[in-house]
């Protein structure tokens, strides 16, 4: 199963000519690739699938889906690989 998983954008930064941002996800970070959302910011929050930020989604949206992924608590270990806290 392939998740797309809410966080939001605590820090941007370059990689090698990428544009990289830290990411959290209600208390896990992991870095992530702003490649497809050039418009992301810090303190937005972004859709993330296999380590690309791939869309921006509203904080509520964002919080709503953390609450509900949560519940899902196997599936989100398996794509983040450690449970949120």
């Amino acid at each position: 199963m392939c998740l797309g998983i809410p966080g939001r954008v605590v820090e941007i930064h370059d990689d090698a000519g990428l544009r990289m941002a830290t990411v959290d996800f209600g208390g896990v970070r992991r870095e992530v690739c702003l490649s497809c959302t050039p418009e992301a910011d810090v303190g937005s929050y972004v859709i993330v699938h296999v380590g690309f930020a791939i869309t921006l989604v509203d904080e509520a949206e964002a919080r709503r889906t953390l609450a509900v992924l949560r519940v899902m608590a196997g599936a989100v270990e398996g794509e983040l690989g450690e449970a949120l806290p």
